[in-house]
């Protein structure tokens, strides 16, 4: 552990998910990968369609859509019916088609467990101090077995802008009825969720469970307030 600034009492933790407590990109590129195959069996119109058809729909949707960045939920279901529309379903074929999809991604996209570590080390947090989840992606805590130990979740939205805008850490302390200094957040990110926790009052702790740490290889805008050599450290400030 490596401390950068002076700690205050750890009442409470908020934590990114993505990328922190597990390494997400192989996760999502088994998801779209599943999805892919799916689609070809299901729907003829798709059979010999690629990744780039998809993702040339995406762009086209955050284009006519920007805001649709705050929701990857939303950006994914608008994706696939641009897309369903464009192979020339009708609009109540397309609708049903893109909500199928989702929902087939969005179960492959959490579809898979942590270690029993992680397990124990949440449980024997949330006996401690409150914690609530801040997440700019849609993972499904319950699915991934990892809700029981949070006391509140808030995912990004299009009424709920992404880390590392204020509005998930605001209405996190409000949950939490704590002063921010209070309140550690912990995440992967040193831009969405070390500028944006400090930004909003909170003290922070850097951790990456899908990379190296090194301060030299980020794009540093800050200095958290510690850097973790392994999430169980965290058991040592409370």
């Amino acid at each position: 552990m490596i401390f950068y600034k002076k700690l205050q009492k750890v009442k409470a933790m908020t934590f990114d998910l993505d990328d922190t407590l597990y390494n997400n990109y192989p996760i999502l590129v088994k998801a779209n990968q599943a999805l892919l195959g799916w689609l070809k069996q299901s729907y003829p119109e798709a059979k010999h369609l690629g990744e780039n058809f998809w993702r040339t729909h995406q762009e086209r949707t955050l284009k006519n859509a920007p805001m649709l960045k705050h929701d990857m939920g939303q950006l994914r279901y608008t994706t696939m019916l641009s897309g369903f529309s464009q192979l020339g379903l009708s609009p109540e074929a397309a609708k049903k088609a893109a909500q199928r999809s989702f929902d087939y991604f969005y179960f492959q996209r959490s579809n898979f467990t942590l270690s029993e570590s992680t397990h124990s080390l949440l449980q024997e947090l949330s006996e401690k101090v409150p914690l609530v989840a801040i997440t700019n992606g849609n993972v499904n805590l319950d699915q991934i077995g990892i809700a029981p130990y949070f006391s509140k979740t808030f995912k990004a939205s299009l009424n709920l802008a992404m880390k590392p805008d204020a509005a998930m850490f605001q209405l996190s302390q409000q949950f939490l009825k704590l002063p921010a200094h209070n309140i550690l957040h912990v995440g992967d990110n040193l831009q969405k969720d070390i500028w944006g926790g400090l930004k909003a009052g909170y003290q922070t702790a850097w951790y990456a469970e899908n990379r190296n740490m090194g301060l030299v290889n980020e794009r540093v805008m800050t200095l958290p307030h510690i850097q973790l050599n392994k999430l169980e450290e965290l058991l040592l400030l409370i």
